[in-house]
């Protein structure tokens, strides 16, 4: 059921009661539905989207896109399976256009996150290149917007170099 999925995407702190007299179906019915969708996977999992740039955690979050080399009879997917073992990634995809995988990571500077693709992307062996973006602010994350003041932190950058 779609609906269901849909509203557990926006709202994971919605309860089976809740969902069950907005969809106009049984809690049990409910319940049986999302405990089978988190067996079969097709829930992976529960996450609070959290601003980091309300607390006082200091991190960077940097986009790195990745040109590699496919392995024969295994494509993108070896490579891509020795990237997410990184417990510093976040996510990774598989694109279309000039780079093939898209790497999200977080570090608590930029020299981590550099040292990061230095020495654990840039050196395997299927990696091609890679080109590095860091997150100055987020301000829609997952669907929500990351309410603050309107600042473009790119002409305070270029007003320093």
């Amino acid at each position: 059921m779609n609906e269901l999925l849909k509203l557990l995407e926006n709202d994971a702190k919605l309860t089976p009661d809740m969902l069950a007299a907005m969809l106009d179906k049984d809690t049990g019915d409910i319940k049986a539905m999302i405990d089978g969708y988190e067996k079969d996977g097709t829930i992976a999992g529960y996450n609070a989207l959290i601003d980091w740039e309300k607390t006082d955690r200091e991190y960077v979050t940097a986009l790195i896109e990745l040109k590699v080399t496919p392995q024969r009879e295994l494509g993108f997917d070896r490579v891509a399976e020795r990237i997410y073992n990184y417990p510093e990634v976040q996510s990774l995809y598989l694109m279309s256009g000039g780079f093939d995988l898209c790497v999200v990571i977080e570090g608590k500077t930029m020299r981590e996150v550099a040292l990061f693709v230095a020495e654990k992307l840039a050196t395997m062996e299927s990696v091609i290149s890679t080109a590095t973006h860091f997150v100055l602010r987020k301000y829609k994350d997952k669907g929500i917007i990351m309410k603050r003041g309107s600042v473009d932190l790119r002409s305070e950058l270029s007003d320093g170099l």
